[in-house]
């Protein structure tokens, strides 16, 4: 339980929660499949394979190699796709599809964090036109995820131009510690996959959510807390505990958050390859 208020005087500090298994039950970009089908993006056949894939996910979590697959497969299977259009299909089924999946344990997290007067920060794999609207309806302060190349027609290329993945995500994190000013040593994170080992090691509070065996044991040789959440809930269900504080909207703050973190990154990486030059 988080009691304590963070000191206006000290530096701010935030919470970093992944989104798949650690604060919605699912794999987000997989559960729009049916959506999609219906939308005429997809086949029947690439449902089926997304099922499929989504129970993998679930019965086990996703190694690197599996990762990787995945990214190629939706890589593929969305070249073409108009944006707007993906667009507009998450936002109507928004609420059908994510709202009865969010884990109440981690909603509870999330405002307790706020109440403490921490950022939070939404950090996935998945696309960024799946996860921004996640990241509203959570009342998130920021989004980090994956962004994939548009062509002047409006249409995905079926190219990545930003993959929030593995050491991609630590990278992220660190530069969002130098644009908003963030203490990592006393910021929060939450993950459900060893993948993420690097951006929980990042900060000083690192937490394993529903951990794959790999981060299981990772967790355990370096002492990390273990949580369980296991009890999803529609967050209009728990509205009298669960109360988004006054918030710029999200998706100004995403647009400003992109441009300091790829700033950031430039900015971490060239002090990394400086360092690594003087020694």
């Amino acid at each position: 339980m988080l009691c304590h208020v963070e000191n206006r005087f000290l530096p701010r500090t935030a919470a970093f929660f992944d989104l798949d298994k650690t604060v919605i039950a699912k794999s987000s970009t997989l559960t729009f499949s049916k959506s999609f089908y219906h939308g005429g993006l997809i086949n029947r056949r690439a449902v089926l394979r997304t099922a499929y894939t989504q129970f993998v996910f679930l019965a086990g979590g996703a190694d690197h190699d599996q990762m990787e697959r995945m990214r190629e497969y939706l890589s593929a299977l969305c070249k073409g796709w108009n944006v707007q259009q993906v667009k507009e299909l998450v936002a109507e089924t928004l609420h059908d599809l994510i709202d009865p999946i969010i884990y109440d344990e981690a909603a509870t997290l999330i405002e307790e964090h706020h109440t403490a007067g921490r950022d939070v920060v939404i950090v996935s794999t998945s696309g960024a036109e799946v996860v921004e609207p996640i990241g509203e309806l959570l009342g998130a302060d920021r989004v980090v995820a994956t962004r994939m190349v548009v062509g002047n027609d409006g249409c995905y290329t079926g190219e990545v131009e930003y993959y929030a993945y593995g050491p991609t995500k630590a990278e992220a994190i660190k530069a969002l510690a130098v644009s908003e000013g963030y203490d990592l040593d006393r910021c929060y994170a939450y993950s459900d996959s060893a993948t993420d080992v690097p951006m929980l090691e990042s900060v000083g509070h690192p937490h394993a959510v529903n951990p794959d065996r790999a981060l299981r044991r990772e967790a355990t040789l370096r002492e990390w807390p273990i949580l369980v959440f296991d009890r999803p809930v529609r967050l209009k269900q728990r509205l009298s505990a669960f109360s988004l504080p006054p918030r710029p909207a999200l998706m100004a703050a995403a647009a400003v958050s992109a441009a300091a973190i790829t700033a950031g990154v430039v900015w971490y990486t060239a002090r990394r390859r400086a360092g690594a030059a003087s020694t």
